[in-house]
């Protein structure tokens, strides 16, 4: 167990996170060239990881207290890791246990502190149990989670939750004892548009003109949006950025989690995996996105602005995104938690996946009978949601691949 990221080393730890994705340690008996490459996801690299620690927005104060998993391997090298933290409250995660909380400690018992394995503050999905692939990779995933369960009974911790997992993994869980609990997000995908005219073209003509409606009116007072990523990013781009999301997130949450040093950290280290798009108006930013960079995805994470601009945020935040992915050979938009509003906008409901460990067998009971109730919910809304997508439907099977009836 690790107190904080550095105690690992970093080629160690994106060994087991980004398999492939960089010089593997020596001495690990395998060449990178015959390695198996998972997809790249940023958030669980050791450089985002240590930029939440090193910045203090994830800490002891903050209620965010790390303490990773590492299965040693041969000649102390992790086989396995686990990106874990001792928790005081609910909040920055996005799977919401306030209802659980508050039941336990009206019963007479003590909710927090409790376990997370997440990125703080982060609802992407991405790999949670990291371990390169290949033989004996489920059974290394395996004894992590029994690692967690163990953490949880000697520490005397209520739960350990798993939150935004892939569904393999989720899988795993629950069959080594973790309560399965499943929620919605909206997603884009690249159904072989070519560019954004082909995505428009893939619409139902009402839709089609709709976006381009609100793209006319987002700009039309003069604005301009920059893409800006790698070696262009600049301290006077993250003072502006920084300025728009301290002022939306104050709004919206009343303290926003992460600060000024943070980005700052994030830029020095990741600059190529990042892209803010700014919008511009007589030479000033007056509004912009954070998004990061996976090898298939494009993840929208934070977005501000300082004033009142019509329809700006799904200019920068959803079309804006699509445009980019589509121009660097990006399969998916991730753009983050809520929004229903998005799916008139092409992007369409996924399946998000956590797991959950409860140690008094009580309460587990009861969380289970309502977990496999929210189930039933989640796919049902899922699929009314996804009988109102707004792709055009054509000849029994509309633009997406989807069974259907009729036409347009």
């Amino acid at each position: 167990m690790a107190s904080a990221i550095t105690e690992i080393k970093r080629g160690d730890w994106d060994a087991c996170a980004n398999p492939g994705w960089g010089s593997q340690p020596a001495g690990n008996g395998q060449a990178e060239s015959s390695f198996e490459r998972l997809p790249y996801n940023p958030f669980v690299s050791w450089d985002f990881l240590d930029a939440l620690e090193q910045s203090g927005a994830v800490s002891r104060r903050a209620g965010w207290v790390p303490r990773h998993l590492v299965l040693e391997g041969e000649n102390d090298i992790p086989a396995a890791v686990m990106p874990c933290y001792v928790k005081s409250h609910s909040q920055g995660e996005y799977v919401f246990d306030w209802g659980w909380a508050d039941a336990y400690e009206r019963a007479g018992g003590r909710y927090y502190p409790k376990l997370q394995v997440s990125v703080p503050f982060t609802p992407v999905t991405g790999p949670r149990l990291l371990t390169p692939p290949g033989p004996g990779a489920a059974k290394r995933k395996q004894l992590l989670a029994a690692g967690l369960i163990e953490l949880c009974r000697q520490n005397n911790v209520s739960s350990a939750h798993v939150t935004f997992l892939p569904e393999a993994d989720w899988s795993l869980l629950g069959d080594v004892g973790f309560l399965r609990r499943t929620d919605k997000q909206f997603h884009w995908t690249d159904a072989g548009f070519g560019d954004f005219e082909g995505f428009l073209a893939a619409l139902a003509s009402r839709k089609r003109k709709a976006i381009r409606k609100e793209r006319r009116e987002a700009v039309e007072a003069g604005i301009e949006i920059d893409w800006v990523t790698g070696s262009a990013l600049s301290e006077a781009h993250w003072d502006s950025f920084f300025a728009f999301y301290m002022d939306t997130g104050s709004r919206k949450w009343g303290r926003p989690y992460l600060n000024r040093r943070f980005f700052s950290l994030l830029g020095e280290r990741m600059a190529d995996r990042l892209l803010l798009i700014m919008a511009r108006c007589d030479g000033q930013y007056i509004a912009g996105a954070l998004n990061l960079i996976g090898s298939e995805t494009l993840y929208g994470r934070h977005w501000g602005t300082t004033g009142d601009h019509p329809f700006l945020h799904f200019e920068v935040c959803y079309y804006q995104a699509i445009e980019f992915a589509l121009a660097h050979g990006l399969a998916r938009v991730d753009a983050g938690a809520q929004g229903p509003h998005k799916l008139s906008r092409g992007y369409l409901p996924e399946t998000t996946y956590s797991a959950h460990y409860i140690a008094d067998p009580n309460f587990r009971r009861a969380v289970e009978n309502y977990l496999e109730e929210e189930r039933r919910e989640v796919a049902l809304s899922g699929e009314m949601l996804a009988r109102h997508a707004p792709f055009r439907r054509l000849s029994g099977r509309d633009s997406c691949g989807t069974t259907s009836g009729g036409e347009e």
